[in-house]
């Protein structure tokens, strides 16, 4: 997760400095900070913001169903039996997931439900009843990654279906669909809301602008253990995101020892490279899409696949909260 560092003041006669949070939308705490001409002014721009992201919240909503549409929820139900039409925004998603799967070599995989839905059930029984927590049996696992291969996936881009060739293959977009969605509408916000802003939602971080003294945004990169750290670094930036992925956020304990909900395709196990990545980049949908990929992957690889993707910076926080930077990540850090 990543936090707004900024001070309240007037950005002109005109423009003010306003802020809200709300919790309602992609499980998640988010935060809206803009430049408006009045608090009415933002309260209304707000609540369109907020609105247009509330589409995207229930279009890419694997858990539950919404009058009135089609979403990932209704794939994961109907798309086994014959091919459903949906809504073009979710062909997108889908087709940017594909592409992901190339970018990763397989690390993040929106195909991976079958394996992801088991984990989910064991986590959500363990973190509700603690002492009766337990980790899936390995068998379990397999037979449900048996399920996960993409090619199953079938697409027509011209009807807007979707359809499952593997009638036991499950959608996950968790490690791509709330960037996507950030991307999408903070880009229609910074172009038809607000002039200067940073919008944070959870773990991803949306900047365009600048402060009312012309300066770039402070992003405060939270720690994986606040006991130990109280933020990885402040990083200045404008009209780039920030995106975090971390064992601290999502995880259940079992015989004293925590498991995130970050899962390794290579092992079905939760990843344990690395205790967080965050990725600086200008586009929050390959940010998501990097940082979940990296967090799978030794801090050595992901070096090299950053350095491979233009326009691209990491950093890692390994288990024992060293930092380790890529070649043009420092350049963001706040002197």
């Amino acid at each position: 997760m990543v936090m707004l560092v900024c001070c309240s003041c007037s950005a002109s006669q005109k423009a003010e400095r306003f802020s809200s949070s709300f919790l309602d939308l992609f499980d998640t705490a988010s935060t809206v900070i803009a430049y408006d001409n009045s608090q009415d002014a933002f309260n209304a721009h707000l609540e369109e913001f907020h609105n247009k992201l509330e589409e995207y919240d229930h279009l890419y909503d694997i858990y539950n169903a919404y009058d009135g549409i089609n979403n990932l929820n209704t794939l994961n139900a109907k798309a086994k039996d014959a091919p459903v039409e949906v809504d073009g925004r979710i062909i997108d998603l889908l087709e940017y997931g594909k592409e992901v799967y190339k970018l990763s070599s397989g690390k993040t995989n929106i195909c991976f439900g079958a394996v992801l839905s088991v984990w989910h059930d064991y986590r959500q029984h363990g973190i509700n009843n603690p002492d009766d927590a337990v980790l899936p049996d390995m068998k379990e696992l397999e037979k449900a990654s048996k399920h996960t291969d993409i090619n199953s996936l079938v697409i027509d881009k011209e009807k807007k279906t979707v359809y499952f060739e593997d009638p036991e293959m499950k959608l996950d977009v968790g490690a791509i669909a709330k960037g996507y969605a950030v991307q999408e509408v903070c880009k229609w916000a910074s172009e038809n809301l607000w002039q200067s802003g940073v919008i944070s939602i959870g773990g991803n971080a949306y900047t365009f602008g600048h402060k009312e003294d012309g300066s770039l945004w402070n992003i405060e990169i939270e720690s994986p253990n606040l006991d130990y750290m109280d933020y990885v670094e402040v990083v200045q930036i404008t009209d780039l995101t920030v995106v975090t992925s971390g064992d601290y956020q999502r995880y259940y304990t079992v015989d004293g020892k925590k498991y995130c909900h970050i899962i390794n395709p290579d092992t079905l196990m939760p990843s344990e490279y690395v205790a967080s990545v965050s990725v600086i980049c200008d586009d929050s949908a390959l940010g998501d899409a990097l940082s979940t990929t990296l967090f799978n992957m030794s801090v050595e690889n992901g070096k090299k696949l950053v350095e491979a993707t233009d326009g691209v910076e990491a950093v890692w926080i390994d288990k024992e909260y060293n930092k380790t930077f890529s070649s043009g990540f420092e350049k963001y850090i706040k002197k």
